[in-house]
């Protein structure tokens, strides 16, 4: 990896640590969560491997550091999407479905979401479920805003449906024409379950013609 220049230590640690993340993406894009071992990240970006344990003391700790620096990320791009829905609380809830849908559907973001469910340390586990909490709280924030009760509650179960509705996609084919299609009938159901339960939602009603005027 080419010497990084920065004014302070902190800034070129800060620096090469986010070159390291990026290449350890672009290498599990490219050939799989598999793929991502210490000795292949060294190699990738011509690091020594001494130099890689500075950042990285195991590849547990690396897939966690991988994960952990793409949760705000995603927090950040769903916080954007619930703004720009405007104040429909209806309207924030798809976007918050939707955004989510799309990312899954990233090839880089794919990737990274398959790390996270490979079999870590409980500590390890524990940080990415702490950090996960940054994805809800955009939502909670919108549920709180519009007087939902217990809005932090409600914001984690709608998230559980998302996560199903996620590893129901993640089951597709990607690249294909029903794949997308099936996709949008997922998250529609998604967003139909969150926001109708069971209780299918009823037809907006009819306007009556007025009585004709004498």
């Amino acid at each position: 990896m080419p010497r990084i220049s920065a004014p302070t230590v902190a800034e070129h640690r800060s620096r090469q640590l986010a070159a390291l993340l990026d290449a350890a993406r672009d290498l599990i894009t490219e050939q799989g969560p598999t793929a991502l071992t210490l000795t292949a990240l060294a190699r990738r970006t011509g690091l020594s491997r001494p130099g890689l344990y500075e950042y990285f003391r195991s590849r547990e700790e690396l897939v966690t550091a991988i994960v952990e620096d793409e949760l705000p990320r995603a927090a950040e791009r769903i916080r954007e999407a619930l703004r720009d829905a405007g104040p429909d609380l209806a309207a924030q809830i798809r976007a918050y479905v939707y955004t989510q849908a799309e990312m899954m559907g990233n090839p880089r973001h794919a990737a990274v979401s398959a790390l996270a469910v490979q079999a870590l340390p409980a500590t390890h586990i524990q940080r990415i479920l702490d950090g996960h909490g940054v994805i809800v709280t955009p939502l909670a924030d919108a549920l709180t805003r519009a007087g939902i009760p217990d809005a932090e509650l409600r914001a984690e179960l709608v998230q559980a449906v998302v996560d199903a509705a996620g590893r129901r996609i993640q089951q597709q084919d990607p690249g294909t024409d029903s794949a997308t299609a099936g996709t949008a009938a997922v998250v529609d159901a998604a967003v139909a379950q969150i926001l109708h339960g069971l209780t299918p939602a009823k037809p907006p009603r009819r306007r009556r013609n007025p009585p004709p005027s004498k």
